[in-house]
């Protein structure tokens, strides 16, 4: 049994799919009841309350561990999470970090994934570590704004990076929950090339046939909005990034390519396949 927690995200939806056309018996954990494909079990657990995943782990083998907003702010601990799995006698653990534990790793919530990332270390269990840049379906928070309006209103329009397809970082994580050669594994995670908002504006306007017009936020325009669905201090340190990106952070990773033996996917895939939530 592999545990897929976030089962309903833009990463936990595409990985419990992958994972059950492998074969294998998948518990889908998320917050909500939903949907699932066929023959995988569904399991609402709350990983803020880190007793509540219990009855999914139950018989689990291998775990997908993707933290939710809240198990970023103070106050949090996250690594009981870790604790429970162990205890429930899950061998293997596939934690989603971030890539800014590399590349800026002295911000607030850069320093307690770092710190969650060595309990998992030191946890005894298998584990593997998934590190990522800036998501493509990050511009689903335009969606609103393009159907409505015909715009995208963002901020930083000129300064881009090589956001990252979710269902790339699916495919790497189905990689690392059933394949032993990825055990002990770091891998960044990056898409195939620097984007801009501008430019992912044009992609968005090319796949849906008709024109978007971008509009540039203020950096504090930008924090307000994100602020509604995360804590203050991770929107502060995504900004940091989208406003002023290393060169870490500009640098396009052979991990992808690596585990997948292809390259990842170009933002442009990403709008096509997604293009109905912009109509």
């Amino acid at each position: 049994m592999i545990v897929v927690t976030g089962a309903t995200g833009n990463i936990g939806r595409p990985l419990t799919q992958a994972v059950a056309e492998a074969g294998h018996q998948v518990t889908a954990v998320s917050r909500h009841s939903t949907t699932v494909p066929n023959g995988v079990r569904h399991v609402t657990a709350d990983l803020a309350r880190p007793a509540s995943l219990k009855p999914a782990l139950a018989g689990a083998k291998a775990l997908f561990l993707l933290l939710s907003g809240d198990l970023h702010a103070t106050g949090a601990h996250p690594a009981d999470l870790i604790g429970e799995a162990a205890a429930s006698g899950v061998r293997r653990i596939v934690l989603l970090s971030t890539l800014g534990v590399a590349t800026r790793p002295y911000g607030p919530t850069r320093i307690a994934m770092r710190e969650l990332e060595d309990i998992l270390r030191e946890s005894g269990l298998e584990w593997a570590i998934l590190r990522p840049g800036g998501f493509a379906s990050n511009a689903l928070w335009w969606a609103e704004s393009v159907r409505t309006r015909q715009v995208v209103a963002a901020p930083f329009g000129d300064v881009g990076v090589p956001v990252i397809d979710p269902a790339d970082i699916a495919a790497v994580a189905a990689a690392c929950l059933l394949d032993d050669r990825h055990t002990g594994g770091v891998y960044e995670l990056t898409g195939p090339e620097v984007i801009t908002p501008r430019r992912q504006t044009e992609a968005i306007a090319a796949a849906l046939g008709s024109p978007v017009r971008f509009h540039e936020l203020t950096r504090d325009e930008a924090k307000t909005a994100m602020t509604q669905s995360m804590p203050a201090e991770l929107a502060d340190d995504t900004l940091d990034i989208l406003g002023s990106p290393n060169p870490a952070e500009l640098r396009v990773s052979p991990d992808v390519q690596r585990v997948l033996g292809r390259a990842p996917l170009p933002f442009t895939d990403w709008a096509a396949r997604n293009v109905a939530a912009f109509r």
